[in-house]
């Protein structure tokens, strides 16, 4: 059950409110300023709870997944970097390569960036590869590069993390942590990040229904931190045509049950340069939130994911075609 007490009560009142409710047979599980996660006996809380002025709203959660639950914040989640951010009235695209690969090649497409208006860079420095003889990033060279490339083009950098031992370093670094596919159901590392509090981009497993899903980035909320974007990146299905199925069914669903905002990667949904557009359009108008797009100055000599990677150019008609779209769900792009 959600408990929302008034905004005019103090910090005080708030901690005798919570004291009083072990009387009613509930335990507070969450406690965010003035809105409570409750469990127990609903309806002897509920009798209860007439008799007292400090409760604004009452409201029960059937779903597992509770702190990220539409319910627990309906008027949406905001995820700010200054005058800028992530939230149900804006529109974000993420650009960059899949991998940072070189000083001169991530200096060149963040210098492309930065020209297009665009505030998020991403570079995979710890790759995750199938293979284990395919590129698997530069490390912490890589996490040296994206500190250079942050302070000369004021760009907010996201990259992946796969492990916690690796955590602090990359925090140092950049500005919202990339938990991939294959790390979804890492719950060492989803706890890791909750407690570190820095944003997280949660990618959806490629074998995950939506409820895996929020459940993942409900072990994240509930280790304290709510600053998550979801991401729609492609399912694994029976069909061989393209390199996952992109779900855009999930984003409507995951607008409806959840407070977060949702990303679409139809770069990773595909694995075709030349299906990244169309479906990075419709992605945007079934109502995503944002894009992660992957790019590189030279797709064809890329190390990892160049067959899926935009060139400067095919980016270009992209941002000019987005922007009619996104006007249908009232978004501007940030």
């Amino acid at each position: 059950m959600i408990v929302e007490l008034n905004k005019n009560l103090s910090p005080a009142e708030t901690n005798e409110f919570c004291r009083k409710l072990s009387e009613y047979k509930c335990n507070l599980l969450w406690k965010s300023d003035k809105r409570l996660l409750l469990e127990g006996d609903f309806d002897l809380l509920t009798r209860n709870l007439k008799n007292f002025p400090e409760f604004g709203r009452t409201e029960v959660i059937s779903e597992k997944y509770k702190l990220v639950n539409r319910k627990f914040n309906p008027g949406g989640t905001e995820i700010k970097f200054g005058d800028f951010g992530f939230s149900e009235d804006s529109f974000n695209i993420i650009a960059g390569p899949c991998a940072v690969e070189s000083r001169e090649q991530i200096f060149k497409i963040a210098e492309f960036v930065k020209s297009r208006g665009i505030k998020f860079l991403r570079g995979g420095v710890f790759k995750p590869r199938t293979s284990p003889y395919a590129f698997q990033g530069l490390k912490e060279e890589g996490l040296k590069l994206l500190a250079e490339v942050k302070e000369k083009f004021d760009l907010k950098i996201i990259t992946e993390v796969m492990d916690a031992s690796r955590l602090e370093a990359v925090s140092e670094v950049v500005d919202i942590i990339q938990i991939g596919s294959r790390n979804m159901q890492n719950f060492s590392l989803l706890e890791a990040v909750g407690k570190k509090g820095i944003p997280v981009l949660l990618k959806r497993g490629m074998a995950a229904t939506v409820e895996d899903y929020l459940m993942s980035a409900e072990h994240i909320a509930y280790h304290g931190n709510q600053n998550i974007i979801l991401c729609e990146r492609g399912i694994k299905t029976f069909e061989t045509s393209s390199r996952n199925t992109l779900d855009l069914n999930s984003v409507t669903i995951m607008k409806e049950k959840s407070h977060l905002p949702v990303l679409v990667d139809p770069s990773h949904g595909t694995g075709i340069r030349d299906k990244v557009i169309p479906m990075a359009l419709a992605g945007s108008a079934c109502g995503a939130d944002g894009l992660i797009i992957e790019i590189h100055n030279e797709p064809e000599k890329a190390l990892s994911d160049g067959q899926q990677s935009l060139t400067f150019e095919m980016f270009d008609a992209l941002l000019s075609k987005v922007k009619q779209v996104i006007c249908v769900n009232n978004k501007s792009l940030s």
